[in-house]
């Protein structure tokens, strides 16, 4: 057995998780570069990935799609986007004097009779002789129901669909070239993409770009596939559970980082928002491509070996499309892979809508509008990881049955504080928010931990399959989430109540989880387990 740095099993898998101890060569310590590999190359791929997101109104001005810009006020007064406009900051609406309808407006109401007769009789020109104030509008003005809205929607939905078609491509691609070549790629094609971003001058290519580096977001497959490789059953669940759980947290740094590290520093030093936000970009394509190189010359596969072979995991064949297809047979996988879209979709959902949401409907600062976005993803840091001890915890207690159950508490609270997110409007103070987002946020990352919690019990013979369906599951929530939610409602916070609607209905359908072995949500199995501490050292072995 070679000589490694971190104790090891008769597998050569390193049973302990010294998240300090990443010194020795790579054949001496092959299990914390991979550890440490797979969670910056996953953090860094959601910097890229989300980098476009807090800057999006920005990038919006610069393609000149704002209402304002598209529509001036004094040629087009009665767009709806400006007569149901409200400054939040000085309190003033943009029809002076009110609306002539307040739920469909069709134009200001007019100068009432006494102020006319007071101010306006030998002076028209004066402010309050005008019903539009237009002096309430802000810089970019990209409310729901305009065509702004609409293009960073859109923009956002790509970004994610994407990724399902390439985390679904990683159950096979990763058999045939390992976790260093594949996360090496990814990371490349992010580099590429994100750098391409700060050409982006119309629509058309704003959408385009971000569908493109949406890929990025596949190297969650293979933070979790590589870290299986490398540790043993009894600390595996650790460190997948720590490795997803501090990946996801680039999603939250990613709104800080993007605006408050960059962009408002570059502006501050002179340069126009337009050239800020493109040379904001070039750092974490810089990032990615850096980090390719480090996975690619300094990590290996697997504890001995440099390249990963499918009979590693104990596969007498091939990887072939038809796993697919048999193991969505199974409608519990399909559950399953919805009920991820809950969870893991929301968060992708909330990293696209959050920092717009503030900064359109609560009129926030760039800075402050993506500092409250972050502390969303800042949850990451723990909540994850908590989730996958919440599982622990109740199957330890209960059996099996208590991961159903930690699966469906984290799904049910996920949906009521997302439906109590989206009853806070714009006259409640923004720490009354922040208090429900993170609330919201935790449950939300808590359900990512406990469905991987069940997930390796599903089909052992196809876990690679399996995971890489469940992941893209995810990606399709948030698709779903833009499409049929956040695009075609204009209201700005009825799409967070019909998306709480959304988790809630696929929590409910957790009684669908049975197994004769393992049993179900109310049901005991019919076998009796073998060695009841086996199961639970094997789950905590594969939950994540």
């Amino acid at each position: 057995m070679p000589e490694y740095k971190c104790h090891t099993n008769e597998n050569n898998k390193s049973t302990e998780l010294p998240l300090l101890r990443i010194g020795g060569t790579v054949q001496q310590n092959p299990h914390m570069r991979a550890f440490w590999g797979s969670t910056i190359s996953f953090f860094l791929a959601f910097l890229g990935w989300f980098a476009l997101a807090p800057l999006s109104l920005d990038v919006a001005n610069s393609m000149e799609i704002c209402e304002n810009q598209k529509y001036p006020p004094d040629d087009y007064p009665l767009r709806k986007a400006y007569l149901n406009f409200k400054n939040l900051k000085t309190e003033k609406l943009y029809c002076r004097y009110g609306k002539n309808d307040p739920d469909e407006p069709t134009d200001c109401k007019p100068v009432p009779d006494a102020i006319w007769a007071a101010s306006c009789t030998s002076n028209t020109t004066a402010d309050a002789c005008n019903p539009y104030d237009k002096s309430t509008l802000t810089t970019c003005v990209c409310t729901a129901g305009t065509e702004c809205r609409g293009v960073l929607g859109n923009a956002g939905i790509a970004s994610v669909a994407s990724t399902i078609f390439v985390r679904v491509a990683l159950g096979t691609l990763l058999e045939r070239f390992g976790p260093t070549n594949v996360q090496a790629g990814l990371m490349t094609m992010a580099a590429v993409w994100v750098s391409l971003a700060t050409a982006i001058n119309a629509p058309w290519n704003f959408i385009l770009i971000r569908f493109l580096i949406g890929m990025a977001g596949a190297t969650f497959v293979t933070n979790q596939f590589w870290c299986s490789l490398m540790f043993a059953p009894n600390i595996v669940g650790t460190a997948n559970a720590t490795a997803a759980g501090w990946g996801n947290l680039g999603g939250g740094v990613t709104q800080i980082f993007m605006v408050v590290v960059l962009f408002q520093p570059f502006k501050e030093a002179g340069l126009e928002p337009d050239t800020a936000w493109r040379v904001s970009l070039l750092f974490p394509a810089a990032f990615c491509l850096i980090t390719a190189i480090c996975v690619k010359v300094f990590c290996w596969d697997t504890p001995t070996a440099k390249r990963f072979h499918p009979s590693d995991t104990g596969k007498t064949q091939g990887a072939s499309m038809w796993d697919y297809c048999e193991v969505l047979k199974d409608m519990r996988v399909v559950v399953m892979i919805f009920q991820y879209s809950a969870c893991f979709g929301t968060e992708l959902a909330m990293n696209n809508q959050l920092a717009t949401h503030f900064r359109s409907y609560f009129q926030m600062k760039a800075d402050q509008a993506s500092t409250l976005a972050g502390c969303f993803g800042l949850m990451n840091l723990f909540a994850r990881s908590l989730g996958g001890m919440f599982s622990d915890g109740l199957a330890a207690k209960f059996g099996f049955r208590g991961r159903i159950w930690a699966q469906f508490l984290a799904l049910f609270f996920e949906a009521i504080f997302l439906f109590a997110f989206g009853s806070i409007d714009n006259t409640n103070e923004w720490y009354v928010a922040l208090i429900v987002l993170v609330m919201f946020s935790t449950c939300v990352q808590m359900a990512e931990g406990t469905s991987y919690g069940i997930v390796p019990f599903m089909n052992k013979q196809q876990l690679a399959v399996v995971s890489a369906l469940v992941g893209a599951g995810g990606n399709l929530g948030a698709v779903i989430a833009g499409f049929a939610f956040y695009n075609p409602i204009d209201h700005p916070l009825t799409p967070f109540k019909v998306h709480a609607a959304y988790v809630m209905f696929w929590a409910l359908l957790s009684p669908v989880y049975y197994w004769p072995e393992h049993g179900g949500m109310f049901c005991p199995p019919v076998a009796k387990e073998v060695e009841g501490n086996a199961e639970i050292t094997d789950a905590k072995a594969t939950a994540i």
